[in-house]
């Protein structure tokens, strides 16, 4: 998927997985409300896991890459926000930390000049919300485990 601004075509992985832009392309969507098995995003409304990014919010499906618990957060899981322009990610290891971060998506972030945040799910909820006031932010969401 190409880091487009505004273009009219539209991929197969949003209609699937559905996704969201508004007037403002360069704004992330801020999180409303977090509680165990469910977000709420601000002009998308309400789900489980999510990807958050500059101009929109789309489920997170791990299915897509073969995300697991273990080893966790994978390149693949990432580019999508580096492609909507984030100079910032924010990645949650769900509300028990189960959900792992390996070093290598960490650095592989760091290696583009992306400035990364990795906490607790809630926590991450506050440094994403805090940054998308005047950062182009992207957040992978889990909010369980």
């Amino acid at each position: 998927m190409s880091g487009r601004r505004g273009g009219d075509d539209v991929t197969i992985d949003e209609l699937t997985y559905g996704r969201v832009e508004w007037t403002d392309l360069y704004r992330s969507p801020k999180v409303l409300d977090i509680s165990w098995g469910r977000m709420e995003i601000e002009g998308f409304g309400v789900g489980k896991d999510f990807k958050l990014f500059p101009g929109g919010a789309r489920f997170w499906d791990w299915a897509v890459t073969g995300t697991q618990h273990e080893p966790g957060i994978r390149h693949s899981d990432v580019d999508e926000l580096l492609n909507y322009g984030a100079t910032a990610v924010v990645l949650s290891c769900g509300m028990q930390l189960g959900l792992q971060v390996p070093q290598s998506t960490v650095d592989y972030l760091e290696e583009r000049n992306v400035i990364v945040h990795v906490a607790e799910t809630r926590e991450a909820v506050r440094i994403y919300n805090e940054l998308a006031e005047t950062t182009p932010v992207g957040g992978l969401f889990h909010s369980t485990c």
